[in-house]
């Protein structure tokens, strides 16, 4: 365990991110809540949901191949669907591909996906060199800490631009490789410097088509937050401000997000526990409408025949990034609202076939899909990122309309799921588990519930990751 000296708290005492090393030191001398730890073993449980829910994708392949040719050879550590790689390819490939289903978990405020950023790198670092269970949980918990909080700092403004997973994400990365690799306090500030420094992620790929690479945002970030916490151990300095500076990265990406963030409210519960694991396979700024319509399926039964009218009333940063009229191509049926909601209207679900293999030219999901209007609102904007108001209106066409308002998504932290719901949640997400290989990937993630077991070694094995 590092303990921050009385010197390195005097060198960095006036900047906001130190303020933040030292809240990340202190975490780590502290019991761990037992509400945090649990909630741990979800976020564990989530990610290894989401690779396996992808792992037989082309684009995993894809993944795989690319960090091999990055880092060529074999290693100690596993890849979801493929064999063992050197820890910096498989934390990059392995957060690539628990990023393509668009199941990983989300925040409402950071806007971004924390988990992807804050254990691949981890369970990388730990399968190479096994280290204590504590130490595995101080550094997820401290990269959710650091990614969440940078996001907020940046805000909607820097959101609507740049895809904060690569960017906050890149320093989360840093800060939870840092801690795993056991970096002192003054390093650790080192590596959230570098890792800042290499933090990018722009949202013009969607507006370009090039969903195709959104997955390489988390993968590079997760890459260069490793190298980050290298580096740092290493020796090599960082920037200090790197969030707070007049050209860190609020002045310089557009942030406009409470900079305050960074070294106010460490009283409160980490913030793992404000994360939002994710109840539909697409992207998380089309999970209200989808809410709120489910609950009109389930209230009022329309037929979809009787149809007349749907109208969908949303914040409009939602389509700044899910934005997509009607899909072209499978990967984009995550960022169409039209697509999805016609999709749940019809089929009275959407699953991971719906965004895999889309029937997209189906007379009947087109003809629902034309009855759908989508407009936006500014009074839900101004409730956003705190909330995500949306309004789904349906009108058949014998008159009668049914409306339902959702400001919240299942999910977050207001409507969490429990572990009987995340064990269902996983075997609905990766068909592809058997009972044997879900039972030893759940058992694996709760047990970090047990703080009993803290000094046990974690080493992650190849059966926790392919069948």
């Amino acid at each position: 365990m590092n303990i921050i000296s009385f010197n390195e708290i005097y060198y960095m005492k006036d900047l906001p991110e130190a303020a933040l090393v030292c809240h990340l030191t202190r975490l780590q001398q502290q019991p761990i809540p037992e509400a945090t730890r649990d909630r741990l073993g979800q976020a564990l449980l989530d990610w290894f949901t989401a690779g396996w829910s992808a792992f037989g994708l082309p684009a995993a392949g894809t993944l795989r191949t690319l960090a091999n040719d990055c880092a060529p050879g074999t290693g100690p550590a596993a890849v979801f669907g493929g064999g063992g790689m050197a820890p910096i390819a498989a934390g990059f490939a392995n957060a690539g591909i628990a990023h393509l289903r668009e199941i990983d978990d989300a925040h409402r405020v950071a806007m971004l996906h924390p988990g992807v950023i804050a254990i691949s790198p981890v369970l990388a670092l730990a399968a190479a060199r096994p280290m204590p269970r504590r130490r595995v949980a101080d550094a997820i918990i401290a990269g959710y800490e650091v990614a969440l909080r940078v996001g907020e700092a940046l805000g909607t403004g820097h959101a609507a631009s740049f895809h904060a997973t690569a960017t906050a994400g890149a320093v989360g990365a840093a800060a939870a490789a840092g801690v795993a690799l056991g970096v002192s306090a003054e390093q650790l500030h080192h590596a959230m410097g570098i890792g800042a420094t290499q933090a990018a992620g722009l949202w013009q790929l969607v507006d370009d088509d090039a969903h195709e690479s959104k997955s390489l945002h988390p993968a590079f970030a997760v890459r260069n937050g490793m190298t980050a916490a290298y580096a740092a151990r290493a020796g090599l300095p960082g920037a200090r401000a790197f969030v707070t500076g007049r050209r860190g990265l609020h002045a310089l990406l557009a942030g406009d997000g409470p900079r305050d963030a960074l070294n106010t409210g460490f009283d409160a519960p980490e913030r793992i526990n404000t994360a939002t694991i994710k109840a539909w396979p697409c992207c998380a700024q089309l999970f209200t409408p989808l809410d709120a319509t489910r609950a009109l399926i389930d209230a009022h039964l329309p037929r979809p025949e009787d149809i007349a009218a749907v109208e969908v009333v949303i914040f409009p940063h939602a389509l700044k990034i899910a934005g997509v009229d009607w899909p072209s191509k499978s990967v984009e049926t995550c960022f169409s609202l039209r697509y999805v909601v016609a999709t749940l209207l019809l089929t009275n679900q959407l699953g991971i076939s719906d965004t895999e293999a889309p029937d997209l030219q189906s007379p009947a999901l087109r003809a629902l899909g034309q009855k759908i209007t989508v407009t936006t609102d500014d009074e839900f904007q101004r409730a956003f990122p705190h909330k995500r108001p949306c309004r789904v209106t349906i009108t058949m066409q014998d008159g009668r309309r049914f409306s339902a308002l959702r400001e919240l998504r299942r999910g977050d932290p207001e409507d969490p799921f429990n572990w009987e719901q995340l064990q269902t949640r996983m075997r609905t997400f990766a068909p592809g588990m058997d009972d044997m290989a879900a039972h030893r990937v759940t058992e694996w993630c709760r047990s970090f519930s047990d703080g009993s077991a803290d000094e046990a070694v974690c080493a992650p094995t190849w059966d926790l990751f392919n069948r």
